[in-house]
């Protein structure tokens, strides 16, 4: 039955034909029926282009329109609403020849769509899961193209900030630098450290696989391209299995790339396999913890490669998975070996990148290595250790403030330096320091740029609840005559949704009187986050009209805010 629904909804031609929400189910049944005893005279000869489609829709209508019906059939893989698509595909036994996935790519994780009003998205944990645990044997077996419409699907540059601390992890077991990066290069390669490597992993013995290794062209730019490509050559060369010079030439202004999925013969092909211990379904939590014990034994580079999957397995582990047998054996041997937690707590508290130290701690922790007092008091002498360096900014402030969300690292502030300095002043600030608080709100109406861009990403973390200091930071920044460091401070307002009356009022009065078009710019996007009933009057509109300059752009935020406020 689940299958026929499938039919009933992506079926173009079948769509066409049946209408499946004005007929009746018998009649729906009765013509599928007729369809599927005709079905083998043209088995030989349609294949399925399955879509992904989490943003637009461009590539997948550019395809549509030039690919014959009588060849090709298009079955739509998300279905709106149902966080569970992929595996509802599974279960209806859709077995794709061709595979187009649309959306914007984050370069390590998921496909996911800019439009507010879409929630669809597409993890690459959950491809890996499918494409290691044998669970969805159909829907990607006869593949043999996909197409991935994002950026950076196939960059070969290494994920995440790990290879440094790799490098000198390896230095420190003994290997000279040289030695070093050329293992770094065959692990990155080997594990999958990179978006393409990812890829031919996840789409394993897939002979083609289209992406691109920086930016992708935008959904219309690149359904025009296909357009034009198709124009030319119609759908001979689709689901050939073979790259198409043509259409990498089509899209020679853009870094179209191609690879084809790894195989058993492949020199990496182990290395698959190490990444499906994580993602198996059909392997126990106790045996996927068995190896990541395995991965700690064998040394730091391996680990730190594998450190988000360790991340993921261990943030997944309710407490009642972790309380059945076999899972509670494996945790507590994790937990006793001492040689692995020494080697691995030593590197974390040596590594340069306080990211990578605070993941390595909440890892640690997770494994049973720390208390949470310990893990407090490893954060607390990471922080000073942080802010005694001559240089800290933006993201030291962020990971300071991070990392205190709850205040429980309130005092954990060290005595000011000499050359002491406003990013300094921000992360005691995050740490709970009132007295910095202060310094650095007075950063924000300072007039100096640099010092109301780190003042601004500190308030991001700790936003004024007080109206009063609301108020009277609102005035402060109206007052201010310097115009770069007054749009920062501006945006810094603005992101506390202001409603206030009299501050609303302050802005307007700012507006008629400033001489800068990005002050203008910048009090209008406050404005237009504001409710519109409480701020709505034709004394606005002239206002904004009549002192309104002149800007380089044809539609900016002043005429939103005007055409949202003459709305009915």
């Amino acid at each position: 039955m689940t299958q026929v629904k499938y039919r009933d909804r992506y079926d173009d031609g079948m769509r066409r034909t049946l209408k499946p929400r004005l007929l009746p189910l018998a009649a729906i049944l009765s013509l599928l029926t007729l369809s599927a005893l005709s079905a083998p005279l043209a088995a030989a000869e349609v294949q399925t282009v399955c879509t992904v489609t989490v943003n637009s829709a461009d590539e997948k209508e550019a395809f549509r329109r030039h690919l014959p019906e009588a060849r090709f059939r298009f079955v739509e893989l998300v279905e709106r609403g149902r966080p569970d698509w992929l595996a509802s595909a599974c279960r209806a036994d859709v077995q794709c020849d061709v595979l187009i996935v649309s959306g914007h790519y984050d370069g390590s994780s998921q496909f996911f769509s800019d439009q507010l009003d879409t929630g669809e998205h597409l993890p690459v944990a959950e491809l890996e899961r499918i494409s290691c645990s044998q669970s969805c044997p159909a829907l990607f077996s006869q593949l043999k193209e996909v197409y991935l419409f994002g950026c950076n699907t196939l960059n070969p540059k290494p994920l995440g900030s790990t290879s440094a601390e790799i490098v000198r992890a390896l230095v420190r077991e003994g290997h000279s630098r040289a030695e070093a990066e050329r293992e770094l290069a065959s692990l990155n390669t080997g594990l999958g450290n990179s978006s393409r490597d990812r890829m031919r992993h996840v789409f394993k013995d897939v002979p083609v696989i289209y992406g691109f290794s920086s930016t992708a062209p935008l959904g219309p730019l690149a359904g025009a391209t296909l357009d034009r490509y198709l124009q030319a050559n119609g759908g001979r060369e689709i689901g050939r299995g073979h790259p198409s010079g043509s259409l990498l030439g089509y899209f020679a202004p853009y870094p179209m790339a191609v690879a084809h999925g790894i195989t058993d013969q492949d020199p990496h092909a182990d290395a698959r396999r190490d990444m499906c211990q994580f993602a198996d379904e059909r392997s126990s939590i106790a045996s996927k913890l068995a190896f990541v014990r395995r991965l700690l034994r064998s040394g730091t580079a391996a680990t730190l490669l594998h450190l988000d999957r360790i991340e993921q397995l261990m943030t997944a582990l309710d407490e009642p998975a972790r309380q059945a047998p076999e899972t509670a054996l494996a945790l507590d041997r994790i937990a006793q070996d001492i040689v692995a937690s020494g080697h691995f707590l030593a590197f974390a508290r040596q590594t340069d990148q306080p990211e990578m130290r605070v993941r390595m701690v909440d890892v640690a922790r997770e494994l049973g290595w720390l208390s949470a007092d310990e893990r407090r008091e490893e954060f607390v002498r990471m922080l000073r250790e942080l802010q005694a360096r001559p240089a800290v900014g933006l993201t030291e402030v962020n990971l300071a403030c991070t990392l205190n969300r709850r205040h429980e690292l309130d005092g954990a502030f060290s005595r000011r330096l000499p050359a002491d300095d406003m990013p300094h002043a921000a992360v005691r600030a995050c740490l709970g320091s009132a007295e910095d608080h202060a310094r650095t709100l007075a950063g924000l109406v300072g007039g100096n740029e640099a010092d109301a861009l780190i003042a601004q990403a500190y308030l991001r973390h700790r936003p004024l609840t007080d109206p009063v200091a609301l108020q009277g930071l609102a005035a402060e920044i109206v007052r201010m005559d310097a115009p770069v460091a007054q749009v920062r401070a501006l945006e810094a307002l603005g992101r506390h949704h202001v409603a206030d009356r009299g501050i609303v009022d302050l802005l307007v009065e700012l507006y008629a009187r400033t001489p800068s078009e990005p002050v203008q710019d910048a009090v209008a996007g406050i404005l237009i986050r504001a409710d519109r009933a409480s701020i709505a009057s034709p004394q606005l509109v002239r206002t904004l009209r009549e002192h309104r300059l002149e800007s380089p752009a044809d539609d900016t935020l002043i005429d939103a805010l005007i055409r949202r406020l003459e709305s009915p």
